[in-house]
């Protein structure tokens, strides 16, 4: 049985990492697991560590059932602010996986990509990591 790991925060709504997600349990048994650090709310003006976590756990609530359809076996925990620090918290209590997914928004929007968070957690995994990069456009072409 294959197992991913999925890490993403603001883009977890996004149809390019769904349809992502079917894909691999449309290949066969997997189980994912959905990692979302806790990063700052971009909305607000001054980081709250208490508010992130409770938003990045909606966000997880809201992936988890939207991922309920998939054939596949579904978990998720809320993490780390910083997404390579919070990937190596997982990996450290023994999980192991086949792939890793990185969710993001694109360059220039994404703060991940600024602080180098796909290669980060590239050189600390042994493990393949795919990189997926949300489209606003597609997914507003997709919405009307």
């Amino acid at each position: 049985m294959r197992r991913y790991l999925v890490v993403a925060n603001q883009t977890l709504g996004g149809d390019d990492l769904l349809d992502r997600l079917r894909e691999a349990a449309d290949a066969g048994p997997c189980t994912i697991h959905v990692l979302v650090p806790a990063s700052a709310d971009p909305t607000e003006a001054f980081h709250d560590g208490d508010a992130d976590r409770k938003l990045a756990r909606e966000r997880l609530d809201a992936a988890l059932a939207r991922f309920g359809d998939l054939d596949a076996t579904v978990t998720g925990e809320v993490g780390d602010q910083r997404p390579a620090d919070a990937v190596g918290d997982v990996l450290r209590r023994g999980e192991r996986f086949d792939r890793i997914i990185v969710s993001t928004l694109p360059a220039g929007v994404s703060r991940w990509l600024r602080l180098d968070a796909v290669s980060q957690i590239e050189r600390t995994v042994e493990v393949p990591v795919e990189h997926i990069i949300f489209d606003a456009k597609q997914e507003a072409s997709r919405g009307s």
